[in-house]
């Protein structure tokens, strides 16, 4: 089943009984949140470990976050994927900033409910926020000259993690003429699958730009 949230332990075997109670607990807390606020789709929800929270987490099979790092989910929605990559990275400074509020307070609920105390929620659009970050993470908000023309400025350059600050984008299909578009940014692009063995991320990638 892939709402197991076993399927987490596959592919991250260090996490410590904080971590792994957390995650085990994001269903029900989720389950909750979303029958009053409906933010992800009824018939994904018995997907929401791997449609949601372990395709977030491949964003930490690029990116290692130190403690301390200032990371910011542009869109966040219900909390992906800043909610998981909070619990992996406890030490990191995540901000989920949506500019729709029943979306900031799903996930002021969730983190509530699981005990998650390294995120700070923002209702805003990110244009509107003067704050600097060493990383930007999003999923599939807007298309990415529109995204990068949003967050460019927004980021610190440096190395906050284990690889140079910049974007990390979770995206899916055919990007070639959309990366080619917000030239001169250079892309690296990391393809899901081959870090998760599921159908579901055969399309899709993480996609990556530093802030020289």
């Amino acid at each position: 089943m892939t709402y197991d949230h076993h399927i987490i332990e596959e592919y991250f075997d260090d996490l410590t009984p904080k971590q792994l109670r957390q995650f085990e607990q994001l269903y029900a807390a989720y389950a909750e949140w979303n029958a009053r606020i409906n933010v992800i789709s009824r018939k994904d929800f018995d997907s929401l470990y791997l449609h949601h929270v372990l395709h977030s987490l491949a964003i930490a099979r690029v990116c290692r976050f130190n403690d301390g790092a200032r990371i910011v989910d542009v869109g966040c929605g219900g909390g992906f994927p800043s909610v998981p990559l909070a619990i992996l990275f406890p030490n990191a400074k995540f901000t989920a900033i949506d500019s729709i509020r029943k979306k900031i307070t799903v996930v002021e609920g969730v983190c509530q409910s699981v005990g998650i105390e390294n995120i700070t929620t923002v209702n805003a659009r990110i244009e509107s926020i003067d704050s600097r970050f060493d990383y930007v993470v999003s999923r599939a908000v807007t298309d990415m000259k529109t995204f990068v023309g949003w967050v460019w400025k927004k980021i610190e350059p440096g190395q906050a993690g284990t690889i140079p600050n910049g974007i990390l984008y979770l995206k899916g299909g055919d990007l070639t003429e959309e990366l080619a578009a917000t030239k001169p940014i250079e892309w690296q692009r990391y393809p899901i699958a081959e870090m998760f063995a599921h159908e579901f991320f055969e399309t899709k990638e993480v996609v990556y730009a530093t802030k020289k």
